[in-house]
């Protein structure tokens, strides 16, 4: 996931100012001031930083992102944020499935499920942020296209390497020949997170409840993008679920997705608390958009618990619990509709990114989760080739390897069901800042989560 070191007002507007479009507000006069005085538009792609900005042009973005936040929305209506609001536009909102279920949850199937997140993330991290040409161009050199393993700098002439580098943070523990275990990242963090907070609070958390647990357990130099900002909300006194909004452009990125696997695999058979638990901890950070990807994952994954190998229903699923003429839910349809059509998947992604590459920021949920599901709907759930896709296709590619990952490893059911080259270099071993959690096990992982899995 992007990491963000800044959250100064003037770093902020230009994300806001076209977050602002996207969600149907508008913010062309807004724009035109910020312009005028001097300030820039924020890129889609991380950049150098820019020169500190003036006591005037800080003061003027804080007032600009303020008047942002009261434009009125067009889709208001039909991307809503609010619980209520969101089931009454779902006509097909799910019930549990019927009691026994066919394949409930258990330890081995949890411990893939971990594992499965992992390995994903840990395929990404080399790439991320890199753009699709240098992904494929940096594969293709090592004879790993189509992807079918770790990224691996052997064999990479040096030119491509200087013209295309790794994601430094992390290619010293994420490339083939340097991977000692699993490296700490947030895309595990979070889980682990919703791991503690379920054993401190049960499946009847509050809002509230995460934002204390983030305090007291998230050290703030681990969080990015929009939960850095609903952090800081919080430390200047701000509560849940004013955290997500105020002066935070980062609302539909991807933050809230990488944290619903745990209520997928804690609400086996049952969508609909998967979704609604998605949902309670998602308004923590995000709105709308952002927080239908986290229940969108969370009640794919609680049917994927379930469906024995039926990928194409876990995805249907999802979508019961999202606004049908949302962004996200059109976004997705389209990409399943793709990955169905074409036999090439290169051919899917370059679809996908023609439609969002040049309005949406690459780590934004709608264009993110689009992506997962085309990988999860071409591959037909398979893991290798789901995880592949995934991360073949750009963007926030270690999330989004995370995510798809998480979903095609639960399918299988154990972990042995997973190919060995994948697993065998994590050792089993997990390292985190996260409460005590550092040098865990997956199948200790599985064991706690079943645990809370099998709590009322």
């Amino acid at each position: 996931m992007l990491r963000l070191t800044w959250v100064q007002p003037e770093d902020l507007i230009g994300h806001e100012l076209r977050q602002a479009a996207l969600d149907g507000r508008e913010p062309s006069a807004i724009a035109a001031r910020w312009h005028a005085a001097g300030g820039t538009r924020a890129p889609l792609r991380a950049g150098a930083s820019a020169d500190p900005a003036s006591r005037y042009l800080r003061l003027l973005a804080r007032d600009l992102l303020d008047e942002l936040a009261e434009l009125p929305s067009r889709l208001a209506e039909e991307e809503p944020t609010d619980l209520a609001r969101i089931k009454a536009l779902c006509p097909d909102w799910p019930g549990p499935v019927p009691s026994p279920s066919p394949r409930p949850v258990t330890p081995r199937s949890l411990e893939a499920a971990w594992l499965g997140r992992a390995v994903g993330c840990l395929l990404g991290k080399p790439v991320e942020k890199l753009p699709l040409e240098a992904i494929r161009a940096l594969a293709r050199s090592a004879g790993n296209w189509p992807l079918n393993t770790y990224f691996t700098a052997r064999g990479v002439p040096e030119d491509l390497l200087s013209q295309h580098p790794w994601n430094r943070r992390s290619a010293t523990t994420s490339l083939a020949e340097n991977i000692d275990g699993m490296p700490e990242d947030d895309d595990l963090n979070y889980p682990l997170l919703n791991l503690l907070l379920l054993q401190r609070h049960g499946k009847h958390f509050t809002t509230t409840d995460v934002a204390d647990l983030w305090l007291s357990e998230l050290p703030a130099g681990r969080t990015f993008t929009a939960e850095r900002i609903a952090y800081r909300n919080l430390l200047l006194g701000l509560e849940p679920p004013h955290t997500a909004r105020h002066r935070n452009p980062f609302r539909e990125w991807i933050g809230a997705l990488i944290r619903a696997d745990v209520h997928g695999w804690t609400n086996s058979g049952n969508p609909a608390a998967a979704a609604e638990q998605a949902h309670r901890d998602a308004t923590l950070t995000h709105t709308a958009n952002g927080v239908y990807a986290a229940m969108f994952t969370a009640a794919t994954i609680a049917r994927a618990a379930t469906a024995a190998h039926d990928i194409h229903a876990c995805l249907r699923t999802g979508l019961t619990v999202i606004p049908p003429r949302s962004r996200l839910a059109r976004a997705i349809r389209h990409a399943i509709r793709l990955a169905e059509e074409h036999a090439d998947f290169d051919t899917v992604v370059d679809e996908l990114h023609a439609t969002y590459a040049d309005t949406h920021h690459w780590v934004h949920a709608v264009p993110n989760t689009a992506l997962i599901a085309a990988a999860l709907t071409h591959a037909n759930g398979d893991f290798t080739g789901s995880i592949c896709r995934a991360v073949s296709g750009g963007w926030d590619t270690d999330s989004n390897g995370a995510t798809a990952g998480g979903v095609a490893a639960l399918l299988t059911g154990d972990p042995l069901a997973l190919p060995d080259r994948w697993t065998t270099p994590l050792k089993n071993r997990l390292a985190t800042s996260v409460g005590d959690f550092n040098g865990i096990g997956f199948d200790a992982l599985a064991h706690l989560t079943h645990r809370e899995a099998s709590r009322p």
